[in-house]
């Protein structure tokens, strides 16, 4: 396998073009990349391959590959799956630098030796199943098929793994374009390849990124820190996350998670702000590609004429946790000076004031701009293309005031249509020398708005992130755990479970198997009353659903009933059930729950979970996750997320202020045990964790550590989940629910 970076120059700005698969008598793909060089006054030599026609599309064609010329930068493949591998075999002998392939429906054997070859040969290869690429600034269309007139020159780059992607983008956004790229499946050259190319682009300072997976975590991270540190904008839209249910999970940690979660988490670790769909894209691209990122934060200032489309707005704001500015009593001063009859506060409603004028609108406006806690503006304006001759000449005045408030300040001001439709062209034209973007729908423009101050943030982060810096290294499982590991799948053992809890420094509250009234008594009077007492049995996962746990054991004679109670419950539920006794474990008071897990997410390492604990955990689903691994301060910052977190802060005084220094902690050693034995254990519940109120103290009641990969479908939800209790470890309670489980 050849590792190394790709200078993807050949493919970008080849200066010769060789084609196989075009026909001498009718149009294909290859045809279509020909005629699209031609049309566009490709400047270098094209070169169609034909065993038997001396000419294609009118230019004199190479009857064999082994009759190219050695330095021949590009080939564009177009012919079928069979014959592909072996083709790109010869370009290789030939000398061509690169292939841009776009067949589709490769056996698996086709598929496998391509693979194979691309793994293993120098020649750089873009594909399969793709639509090439547009260098729209270079006028170089390596692009099978017809392409938009809507597509213009600009600074914006399009990375899109579909070529559909890529065709609605490009027919729904007013940017202008530098490059577009279609990847397919990237069986070599990635989108990261990409990235670090357009990061030296001067014709490119912003990349949308459309993807269904990412390969290659490390190197997709690497990318965007080469974006970032060029001073480019980048954003994403993951596609394909719908498919959480097929994860074959045990715990209550993969129960909470999905396979989503792992790429949120990892784009927020990249500082790269992401969308949910094409038309937040398309809004996003065009704020970018206006307004510089100038504003760490993302706090609103909201203006509008609609007193019900800004309350609606500050509505979809508070949805999407887009802070809303609290400007200081000094704006507000000043807006009602200019408002009469105004609150003076966000958001300013300029039609709730009778008779105000453009003049007195500035004046308000300009408070609020110049509002040290206001990060950017949004003006709230009708601006459809179906607007009526008479309204647009009513709202043109005040759209250009709009402008020039804009264009005074460095700060991000934008007017947002409020529906979908496609906005005006002469409210466009009229802002665009200001400096103002017009953005369709209200969500769609808070979004691209929070999406500015994430990128602004990220940009500063990369600017300021001392030269080498880099985040915790794994370094693998201890030898012995590695060994115990090996070849193991389901829940461990308990001992095993507690072993290695141990090893990465997480507190077990200790607990005692017995398997007689005698021996029962003994370890109680070890241990100390008061007392919980559970069954032990690897055929009962959920032992409080049939009666097998019971709490605040006072006593030797309360033991013996309770053992008795257990024993008889057990049998008539589960009489076929494997008894191995009973577990023993100090019942401890005055204790708040949490919980606790991570689950193995490939390949991007393990996703880490914190939030309420108990056994309401999934119906409560009370979580914060984050990627291994965690430093404390990001533990803490995930723990003051989580409803657990305001509780822990004192929340409505329903407990004492606790500190959290020990949970998070806690967390950040579990996070490095996730991010060390992620290929080995597949999920881990820690439930309940219980804390000290004031203190914080910790200790962990029940452990579930489970072998294996819950993205394999061999895995069996139910042949794993019988063995559950037998990992069962810890001992400890609550007052009231803690060791219910």
């Amino acid at each position: 396998m050849i590792d190394r970076q790709r200078d993807v120059t050949p493919l970008v700005q080849p200066r010769s073009v060789a084609v196989l698969g075009a026909s001498a008598n009718r149009r294909t793909q290859g045809n279509g990349v020909i005629q699209n060089l031609q049309k566009s006054g490709y400047r270098g030599r094209i070169i169609p391959i034909h065993p038997t026609a001396e000419a294609v599309d009118g230019l004199s064609a190479a009857s064999a590959i082994e009759r190219l010329p050695r330095d021949t930068d590009l080939a564009v493949v177009a012919i079928p799956a069979p014959g592909v591998t072996a083709s790109l075999a010869e370009l290789n002998r030939a000398g061509v630098r690169s292939a841009m392939v776009f067949t589709n429906g490769f056996s698996l054997a086709e598929e496998s030796a391509f693979r194979h070859f691309a793994g293993t040969s120098a020649m750089m290869i873009h594909g399969p199943n793709c639509m090439g690429l547009i260098n729209v600034s270079d006028q170089l269309p390596l692009y099978p098929s017809t392409i938009t007139e809507k597509v213009q020159r600009g600074k914006v780059a399009l990375i899109a793994q579909s070529g559909s992607a890529a065709i609605s983008l490009m027919n729904s956004t007013n940017v202008g374009f530098s490059k577009v790229v279609t990847m397919g499946s990237e069986f070599q050259v990635t989108a990261p390849d990409y990235m670090r190319w357009l990061a030296g682009d001067e014709e490119t300072s912003v990349i949308g990124i459309v993807l269904e997976q990412i390969k290659d975590p490390a190197d997709f991270a690497r990318a965007v820190a080469s974006l970032h540190v060029a001073g480019k904008a980048v954003v994403a839209l993951k596609v394909g996350s719908s498919d959480v249910g097929a994860l074959a999970v045990q715990a209550h940690t993969g129960a909470l998670i999905s396979r989503n979660d792992a790429y949120e988490c990892f784009f927020t670790r990249c500082g790269v702000p992401t969308v949910a769909d094409y038309d937040e894209m398309v809004a996003t691209l065009e704020c970018f590609a206006s307004r510089l990122a100038t504003r760490l934060g993302s706090r609103l200032g909201i203006v509008g004429i609609s007193g019900g489309e800004t309350a609606l707005a500050c509505d979809l704001a508070a949805q999407l946790k887009i802070p809303i500015a609290a400007w200081s009593e000094a704006t507000t001063a000043r807006v009602k000076a200019a408002q009469p009859g105004s609150s003076g506060r966000n958001p300013l409603d300029l039609g709730a004031t009778v008779h105000h004028t453009v003049e007195q609108d500035a004046e308000a406006i300009d408070a609020i701009v110049e509002d040290a806690e206001v990060d950017a503006v949004v003006f709230i304006q009708d601006a459809q293309g179906t607007l009526t001759p008479t309204m647009l000449g009513n709202y043109l005045p005040r759209i250009e005031s709009y402008g020039r408030h804009g264009e005074k300040t460095a700060k991000p001001v934008v007017l947002l249509s409020p529906t979908s439709e496609n906005t005006h062209p002469k409210i466009a034209e009229l802002l665009t020398p200001y400096g103002v973007p017009v953005l369709r729908g209200l969500r769609n423009g808070l979004v691209a708005m929070r999406n500015l101050g994430i990128q602004a943030q990220a940009l500063k982060t990369a600017k300021d992130r001392p030269s080498g810096r880099g985040r915790i290294r794994r370094k693998g499982a201890a030898a012995w755990i590695a060994r115990e590991l090996a070849g193991r799948s389901g829940a461990l053992p308990a001992e095993l479970t507690a072993r290695i809890l141990t090893e990465y420094d997480i507190p077990l509250v200790g607990s005692a198997l017995v398997r007689s009234g005698k021996e029962a008594e003994e370890e109680a009077a070890r241990i100390g009353y008061p007392l919980v007492v559970k069954i032990a049995s690897p055929d009962i996962p959920h032992r409080s659903d049939i009666g097998g746990v019971e709490l605040g054991i006072q006593n030797p004679k309360m033991l013996r009933q309770a053992l008795e109670r257990i024993s008889k419950r057990v049998s008539e539920a589960r009489p076929d059930a494997h008894i191995e006794g009973f577990e023993l474990q100090p019942a401890l008071t005055q204790r708040i729950e949490a919980m606790a897990g991570f689950l193995a997410a490939p390949p991007f390492g393990a996703l880490v979970l914190v939030g309420t604990g108990g056994t309401l955990v999934e119906l409560e689903a009370d979580r914060a996750v984050g990627l291994s691994p965690l430093s404390r301060a990001e533990a803490s910052g995930m723990i003051r997320r989580t409803r657990l977190g305001a509780l822990l802060g004192g929340y409505r005084n329903l407990v004492a202020r606790t500190n959290i220094a020990e949970l998070a902690k806690l967390l950040a050693n579990l996070s490095r045990l996730a991010l060390d034995l992620h290929e080995h254990i597949a999920e881990c519940d820690l439930n309940p964790v219980l804390l000290r109120e004031v203190s914080g103290e910790v200790a962990v009641v029940d452990a579930l550590l489970v072998a294996g990969n819950p993205f394999d479908p061999v895995i069996n939800r139910e042949e794993v989940t019988s063995k559950t209790s037998s990992a069962v470890t810890g001992c400890a309670s609550s007052t009231l629910k803690a060791q219910v489980s």
